[in-house]
């Protein structure tokens, strides 16, 4: 008898645990967040700026890297990060001395957001210049 309800104890107890194993063994996996590598160009003319916004979709880092300003490059150009509203840039981070390879760097903290990145002339342009800037993020 004792046996008995051994067995009807340890039996449903056994069973619980396995199928317990085999719903934890079945839990989707959420992949970590792919990094996007978004690319804009154009042509900055003297006094201008030009404005790209992009979408994030996780939290995580920024980052917008001037990687093009023509063959004879000016002293120095804005660069500029920020978050859109509308159509309105409100700028957050500035370098008013970038230079081709300069980056600016954010951190998003919303799991989506409505960013941009601006470009502008500080003085020095003498002529149109084409330029290109690479952004990534999540």
């Amino acid at each position: 008898m004792r046996l008995f309800k051994f067995v009807a104890f340890v039996l449903p107890l056994a069973m619980f645990a396995v199928a317990c194993e085999g719903e934890i063994a079945s839990f989707p996996t959420t992949p970590d967040p792919v990094t996007v590598t978004e690319t804009f160009t154009g042509t900055l003319n003297i006094n201008g700026a030009a404005t790209h916004s992009f979408s994030t979709f996780a939290t995580g880092t920024v980052t917008a890297t001037l990687t093009s300003l023509g063959e004879d490059p000016p002293a120095a150009v804005g660069l500029s990060m920020g978050t859109m509203s509308g159509s309105t840039c409100s700028l957050v981070l500035t370098n008013d001395r970038a230079v081709v390879t300069s980056i600016v760097t954010g951190t998003v903290t919303t799991l989506v957001g409505s960013l941009c990145v601006r470009i502008y002339d500080v003085g020095s342009l003498t002529a149109s210049v084409p330029y290109e800037i690479r952004v990534e993020h999540k």
